[in-house]
């Protein structure tokens, strides 16, 4: 026999789908920080549809966040370059690691918006082609006023 799931407030549960409408965390990432067990919220989230809408509002707003936030790190070039000493000079190089980075952070974003918001952040697909259709028809006369088809 299970253990009966722990009690936990609705202002807990506000609290935790508001954190992840503005931020990039995950629901399992907000548990620990909350000291709150995942499979609890989990299995609330299969028992109750009025949390389970909650919670889908706040990761469709998630993936809107997401795709601001890819805007930020895109423009972020603070890290870009480092400074490298060679002797007595000091001279600035491309800091690939940070590029590398920032392109893994926002492909990961883009990602998981695009699975959360399909319509709005997933790949657009065309369906174009045509159809001939062509209609044989045969009308054989047999005699007067008689017509076959």
């Amino acid at each position: 026999m299970a253990r009966p799931l722990k009690e936990i407030p609705q202002e807990t549960y506000d609290s935790i789908f508001s954190e992840i409408a503005t931020s990039s965390k995950s629901l399992q990432k907000i548990c620990v920080g909350l000291d709150i067990p995942f499979r609890t919220i989990y299995s609330r989230l299969n028992t109750d549809e009025e949390l389970l809408q909650q919670y889908t509002r706040a990761k469709d707003e998630q993936a809107d966040y997401l795709a601001d936030e890819m805007l930020s790190i895109a423009d972020d070039s603070t890290n870009d370059f480092m400074l490298d000493k060679v002797g007595e000079d000091d001279y600035e190089k491309l800091n690939a690691e940070h590029i590398n980075r920032s392109r893994l952070r926002i492909e990961t974003r883009k990602w998981i918006a695009s699975k959360l918001k399909p319509k709005k952040y997933g790949d657009k697909i065309e369906h174009t082609g045509s159809l001939d259709v062509v209609t044989k028809i045969e009308i054989e006369v047999v005699g007067k006023g008689d017509v076959k088809k």
